[in-house]
């Protein structure tokens, strides 16, 4: 009896603070005390019952515990992928990678040597503009990492060097106008700083609306759509050449991408700690190789990096995030590179097709490592929200509302939930559209 009278206050307990936070009237609450009470063999309450924790407590742990439940699980294969050795399998063989026979793929004795630290030596990368040679000094850099080079310090270029070929299309996502970007930035300062104190967030946006105004007119740029871009019809070359040059272009950049991440934020090394600039220079080393695969299956297609014209995307959405490493990482792994993962199998099947078997497999191939790199952003996502005390589904929002950036479906939901990604971050948010030409499907 003394056991269940304990379990029955228990429920009064919890049920008190529930009336508590509806404000019934005193008459209806001894109403449904009695209502409450249906053994009636259970001595008459004769003291008041406990006040525990107030509404708002009970919520607030309601809401932790969801938020608990819903976090994000790391993708299996991280572990091994940081523990991996530099991969020297930079060539596409007969059967899939294997090393490269070629002596002029490996870096010279300077330019393996060049560099201090990390950081000097991904500056060097930025500063190469021959994409093969870029290729070179990556891989030289990583592996001079892992045999123990420091991180350091250096500055990061306003943009990575490129050769004088393939030429650049200047481009958005949509047709957007100076004015209407400044105006989005200024309004979502003001959003984020109302009625509460300015934080790091918050001062970034600041930033980021103060470097938008500087060196602007009020003038719409001229500026070209995805959907404006050349397609492979009207330029004459066939569908997988130019699908394998705007990979290959997509490589390219991601290589400066990480890279200006290892070199923009060096000097955050003390915060950060080695391990997030050891993980993008592995990014960096990757993407160089994979750039080598598709360079040379364009090179056997009879066609050379620079042939065709490209778009300038990535690089416009990094340079958004520039001054901001939460904005980086939301930018870049957590929607650029996942939509490498939309992408992947849609253009396998192209590839399919057309007849194109060996580019199938490079494809496929890219798209099973760059699982490793949308894993990694949502892991210092994380870290770096919870540095800063801040909800990462909340503020990867925020994040990507502030930068304009879209999400755009169809999503691969098997490879993003592999990755880590909770659906509720972008299920929500994003653009229902199928790609209707290829060049979106590979930006």
């Amino acid at each position: 009896m003394e056991l269940l009278s304990t379990w029955m206050m228990d429920i009064l307990y919890t049920w008190r603070n529930q009336v508590s936070a509806i404000n019934l009237p005193t008459s209806r609450v001894c109403e449904l005390r009695r209502d409450m009470l249906p053994l009636r063999r259970l001595p008459p309450l004769s003291f008041p019952l406990p006040r525990g924790p107030t509404p708002r407590r009970l919520f607030a742990t309601a809401a932790s515990a969801s938020a608990t439940a819903a976090s994000p699980l790391p993708w299996p294969g991280l572990h091994a992928w940081r523990r991996a050795p530099p991969s020297d399998l930079r060539t596409w063989g007969p059967h899939g990678p294997c090393a490269s026979p070629d002596a002029a793929d490996e870096p010279g004795s300077e330019e393996a040597s060049a560099g201090s630290s990390l950081a000097e030596m991904g500056a060097l990368v930025l500063f190469t503009a021959d994409p093969l040679a870029k290729a070179r000094l990556t891989h030289a850099a990583f592996s001079r990492w892992v045999a123990g080079l420091p991180v350091g310090m250096a500055g990061a270029p306003d943009h990575p060097a490129r050769p004088d070929k393939p030429i650049v299309v200047d481009m958005l996502c949509s047709p957007t106008s100076s004015v209407t970007l400044l105006s989005r930035s200024l309004r979502h300062f003001i959003e984020r700083v109302q009625g509460r104190s300015l934080t790091l967030l918050s001062l970034s946006s600041l930033r980021h609306f103060i470097e938008r105004v500087q060196g602007h007119s009020p003038v719409a740029d001229a500026l070209v759509t995805q959907k404006e871009i050349t397609t492979h019809k009207q330029m004459g070359v066939p569908l997988n050449a130019y699908m394998l040059h705007m990979l290959a272009h997509v490589e390219l950049n991601a290589i400066d991408l990480a890279w200006d991440t290892v070199v923009r934020f060096s000097p955050l090394r003390d915060t950060l700690g080695d391990g997030f600039f050891a993980d993008f220079a592995r990014v960096a080393d990757d993407e160089s190789r994979h750039f080598r695969w598709y360079s040379q299956r364009l090179a056997e297609l009879g066609f050379s990096y620079g042939d065709m014209p490209v778009h300038n995307l990535l690089w416009r959405e990094c340079a958004k995030s520039s001054n901001d490493v939460s904005a980086r990482l939301a930018v870049i792994p957590l929607v650029q590179e996942a939509r490498g993962l939309d992408a992947g199998p849609r253009l396998v099947q192209k590839l399919l097709g057309f007849g194109d078997h060996r580019s199938a497999d490079i494809v496929t191939k890219v798209a099973q490592e760059e699982l490793a790199h949308v894993s990694v952003g949502l892991h210092w996502f994380l870290k770096v929200c919870q540095m800063m005390g801040r909800v990462p589904d909340a503020t990867f929002r925020d994040l990507i509302k502030e930068h304009d950036v879209v999400l755009k479906g169809p999503f691969n939901y098997p490879a993003r939930d592999e990755a880590g990604i909770p659906r509720e971050w972008y299920q929500e948010k994003f653009k229902h559209e199928t790609p209707s030409k290829l060049s979106e499907d590979v930006a």
